[in-house]
C-alpha cells in the first residue's frame, strides 16, 4: 500500500494528527541523540503554565503592570519542585524556555560560551526606537559598536565630575522648595541624570530640570522637539518594553503612540547629528577643547547620520535610566535606615567637608573611588535592585549549560539550538546560597566581609564578559557625586510613612520605583 492510498482513507485531521506525532517521534528521537553527544540530562525541574503557556504569560504581564514582575520572576524559582535546583524549564507557545539564576551558567551564556548565544529577535522588538547599536546588535555589527564606543569612555571624559555641579545646583532648588516635607525625588533623579547625560551626549543640555517652580524657565526653545524630548523618550521606552515582553509576537504591538514618541527622540537627536556633522574638524577640535562631547568625538569615527543616531540614542537610554534608577534606590534605602545614613555622612564630611565648608574642587574621580563606605551603599544598591534584573538569549547552535540537568541539577544541560535561556540577575542577588540568610536586607557592610571578594558570577549588576558595560565607571561615578553633594548640601533624610516595603519596582527596560521616591531632604 502506498503512500497516496493511506491518505485517501485518512480525513484532513487525522493526517494533520499523524503528522505531528510523527515530528515529535523524530524530534524525541533527535533530541536523545543530542543528550548522547553533550552528555547532557533533562532538567527535572518543569514549570506548568497553562495552555501554550498563556497562564503564565499573563501573570508576567499582571505583574508588570502591578510592579511585581522581578519578584514573581523570583519567586517561580522557589515554587520548584526541587528550589535547590537553580535552574528549571517552561513551556510557552509550544516552545521550551529554560530559566536559570545559577551563577555557573551565567558565566557559560556570558562569557566562557559567549559565541554560543545571540540576542535574537531583540534587534526587531527594539528597532523603532534603538535601530542598529550597541544594545540591539550582534556579530559584527556589536564588535564594531563597541570598538567605536570603547574610547569615549576612557578615564580622562569620566574623570570630569565637576561638569555635573550646574545640574546638581539646579536639583537643589527643587529640593529646597520643599521646605523639609516630602517630595517626589525620583522624577528629578530622572530629569537629572537626562540633563547630563544630553550635555555629554549632544554638547548642550534638554534643561528638563528647569521650570517655573524654581523661577529658572528654560533657554529658547530653538530645537524641535527638544520641550518634548522627556515625555516622549520616556513614552517610547514603556512602549518598546512591553513589545519586546510579547516575544516573537512583538510585531503586533505598533502603536501609533510609539510612532509618535520615536519620531519626536529621532528628530531631536537628528538636529545635534547633522550640526556635527556640518562642523568642520578644526571646529570640532577647537570646541572639544573646552569641553568633552560625545558625538564630536563620535564623529571623528563615522560621519554616518543613522550610526551616529542610533549609538547616542542607545548610550542615552543606558546612561540616563540606570543611574536614575541606581540613585532612586539608593536614597530609598537611606530614608528608611538613619544608621547607614548617618555612617556615609560622616565618611563624605571627612573626606570633602560640608554645607560652606564643602571642598567640591576635592571631588574628583580618584578621589570619590575612596569612598569605601560610599562604594558599598552603591554596591548594595546594585545587588538589590539591578538595573536590568531579567535578561535572556537565544542559542544559535546545539550547546549546553554546565548546570542543571539531572537529579541534582549538577549535570550539564542540554539547550537546542533556537532556544531561549532567560536569566534573572535579581533572583542571583538575593539568594541565601550566595549573600546568606539576610540576603533580602539592605546591608553595606556586607562588602567588607571576606565572602563578598567571593562572589563571582553571583555578582552582576553590569552584566559581565565581552559585553560587560563600557559605562560602569561612568555611571559610578556619576552616582557618586550626585550623592555626596545631596549629603553635603541636606544633612537629614526621611521616608514619606506612606511608603510600603518592599517596593514595588516598575520594569520597563530598566528598573525604578514604581510609585515614585517620597522623601525629605532638609
Amino acid at each position: 500500500m502506498t503512500v497516496e492510498t493511506i491518505v485517501q482513507y485518512l480525513s484532513c485531521w487525522q493526517v494533520y494528527v499523524l503528522a505531528v506525532l510523527v515530528y515529535h517521534i523524530f524530534n524525541w528521537i533527535h533530541e536523545q541523540i543530542l543528550y548522547k553527544k553533550f552528555g547532557a540530562s533533562p532538567c527535572i525541574n518543569n514549570e506548568r503554565g497553562g495552555f501554550l503557556g498563556i497562564r503564565l504569560l499573563r501573570t508576567l504581564l499582571k505583574a508588570k503592570s502591578d510592579g511585581t514582575l522581578s519578584d514573581v520572576v523570583k519567586n517561580r524559582y522557589y515554587e520548584m519542585e526541587h528550589p535547590e535546583i537553580e535552574t528549571f524549564t517552561s513551556r510557552v507557545f509550544s516552545q521550551t524556555v529554560i530559566a536559570t539564576r545559577d551563577p555557573a551558567n551565567l558565566k557559560a551564556i556570558l562569557a566562557t560560551q559567549f559565541n554560543d548565544f545571540s540576542l535574537g529577535i531583540r534587534h526587531a522588538q527594539l528597532y523603532p526606537l534603538l535601530g542598529d547599536g550597541i544594545f540591539t546588535l550582534d556579530g559584527e555589527g556589536w564588535k564594531h559598536s563597541r570598538a567605536m564606543l570603547r574610547p569615549q569612555f576612557a578615564k580622562e571624559q569620566i574623570a570630569h565630575v565637576q561638569s555635573l555641579e550646574p545640574h546638581i545646583q539646579v536639583l537643589a532648588k527643587h529640593i529646597r522648595k520643599s521646605e523639609g516635607k516630602s517630595f517626589e525625588m525620583q522624577e528629578l533623579f530622572f530629569r537629572l541624570t537626562l540633563d547630563c547625560a544630553t550635555e555629554f551626549l549632544f554638547g548642550e543640555s534638554v534643561e528638563s530640570l528647569r521650570d517655573a517652580s524654581i523661577g529658572m524657565a528654560r533657554a529658547d526653545v530653538e530645537v524641535e522637539g527638544k520641550d518634548r524630548f522627556a515625555e516622549a523618550f520616556n513614552l517610547a521606552q514603556t512602549q518598546i518594553a512591553t513589545r519586546s515582553m510579547m516575544n516573537k509576537m512583538y510585531f503586533l504591538y505598533n502603536t501609533e503612540e510609539l510612532r509618535n514618541s520615536c519620531d519626536v527622540v529621532h528628530r531631536f537627536t537628528d538636529y545635534y547629528v547633522n550640526l556635527a556633522l556640518r562642523t568642520s574638524t578644526a571646529e570640532l577640535d577647537k570646541k572639544s577643547k573646552s569641553g568633552y562631547t560625545f558625538l564630536y568625538e563620535l564623529v571623528k569615527q563615522t560621519r554616518n547620520p543613522q550610526i551616529l543616531r542610533d549609538q547616542l540614542l542607545n548610550i542615552l537610554l543606558a546612561g540616563r535610566d540606570t543611574t536614575a534608577g541606581l540613585l532612586s534606590f539608593a536614597f530609598f534605602e537611606l530614608a528608611r535606615q538613619p544608621h547607614i545614613w548617618a555612617k556615609l555622612k560622616d565618611e563624605i564630611y571627612s573626606a570633602f567637608g560640608s554645607g560652606e565648608n564643602s571642598r567640591i574642587d576635592e571631588i574628583t574621580f580618584e578621589s570619590l573611588k575612596r569612598c569605601e563606605y560610599l562604594k558599598a551603599v552603591l554596591n548594595e544598591t546594585l545587588r538589590m535592585y539591578p538595573s536590568v534584573p531579567n535578561n535572556g538569549r537565544i542559542a544559535v547552535r546545539n550547546t549546553t549549560l554546565p548546570r542543571g540537568g539531572g537529579p541534582t541539577g549538577t549535570e550539564p544541560m542540554l539547550v537546542r539550538k533556537g532556544q531561549k535561556v532567560v536569566y534573572s540577575v535579581y533572583t542571583t542577588h538575593r539568594s541565601k546560597t550566595h549573600y546568606g540568610e539576610d540576603a533580602e536586607v539592605f546591608r553595606p557592610e556586607r562588602w567588607f566581609e571576606p565572602s563578598s571578594r567571593k562572589l563571582g558570577w553571583a555578582y552582576l549588576p553590569f552584566n559581565g564578559g565581552p559585553r560587560i558595560c563600557l559605562g560602569q565607571q561612568f555611571a559610578l561615578t556619576e552616582a557618586s557625586y550626585v550623592v555626596t553633594r545631596l549629603i553635603q548640601m541636606f544633612p537629614n533624610i526621611s521616608s514619606d510613612p506612606t511608603i510600603e516595603y518592599p517596593p514595588r519596582k516598575a520594569s520597563q527596560l530598566t528598573m525604578c520605583l514604581q510609585d515614585g521616591l517620597l522623601i525629605s531632604l532638609y
